[in-house]
This record gives C-alpha cells, sequence and structure tokens, in this order.
C-alpha cells in the first residue's frame, strides 16, 4: 500500500475554521477488480462536499474528500474493461470511499467516463455534478 499527498478533514468544523482542512498523507492500495487507480489532475467542490466535511464520523479517523475529478488512469482491476492506463477520465466518486482531494484514487470504473478531449483537466472536473 503506498501513501500520497492529501487534503483531509481531521473532524468536522466549520470550513472557516483553519484547522477545517489540512495537508496529510493517505493510504491507496492496489486496484479492486472493477477499480481504476487514478492520478488526480483536478477536482471540483460538489455541495455533497460540505455536507460530509461538516458531519461525518470521528471513529474512522480524518476525512479525504472530494467527489468531483478529473485524471488519468495509471493502473486497472482485473475485470475492467474499456479503460487501460493513460486514459484520461472524469467521475463523481462514491460516499463510501476515499474522495479525489488526494494525489491518487482509487475509484469503480462503472461510474467514471471519458474526459471529453475539448475540455482540459479543470473543466472535465466540474462536469459529474451538473451533468
Amino acid at each position: 500500500m503506498a501513501t500520497v499527498p492529501a487534503v483531509v478533514a481531521p473532524r468536522p468544523l466549520p470550513i472557516d475554521d483553519p484547522g477545517a482542512l489540512v495537508d496529510s498523507e493517505t493510504e491507496v492500495g492496489a486496484p479492486g477488480p472493477h477499480d481504476l487507480l487514478v492520478d488526480v489532475r483536478a477536482v471540483s467542490v460538489n455541495p455533497v462536499d460540505g455536507k460530509v466535511r461538516s458531519s461525518f464520523d470521528l471513529s474512522g479517523g480524518p476525512k479525504v474528500l472530494g467527489f468531483d475529478a478529473a485524471g488519468v488512469v495509471v493502473e486497472v482491476g482485473p475485470q475492467v474493461e474499456g479503460y487501460a492506463p493513460g486514459d484520461e477520465v472524469y467521475y463523481a466518486g462514491a460516499i463510501d470511499r476515499p474522495g479525489s482531494n488526494a494525489h491518487r484514487q482509487l475509484v469503480d470504473s462503472r461510474i467514471v467516463g471519458r474526459k471529453p478531449s475539448t475540455l482540459d483537466f479543470a473543466a472535465a472536473a466540474a462536469l459529474p455534478l451538473p451533468r
């Protein structure tokens, strides 16, 4: 299991509190059967981020927030179809997994789309919520 830089919420705090979000490290394992390991290039803020940040369960420790993201596939799980390392993708993530506010993220390939070639990573990361 590798560690990567991440921004975490150490505990539920108002967003204007200086300790609401802090630089940290998080562990990222190998892809599961349907997972993509994504090198995250851009994230956007989804209203769910604020709700999760203000009310998550402390028993799980600090939480990596972030849902909407775009990046480049680094590795694929054994049952992944249609994606390969080097593919540019975007997605909205899942509430039951660590979020996209990390340098790398595991995401289920079945909720991922190919990044439109006409968009840069920042614009693609802004797509999942309104789409």
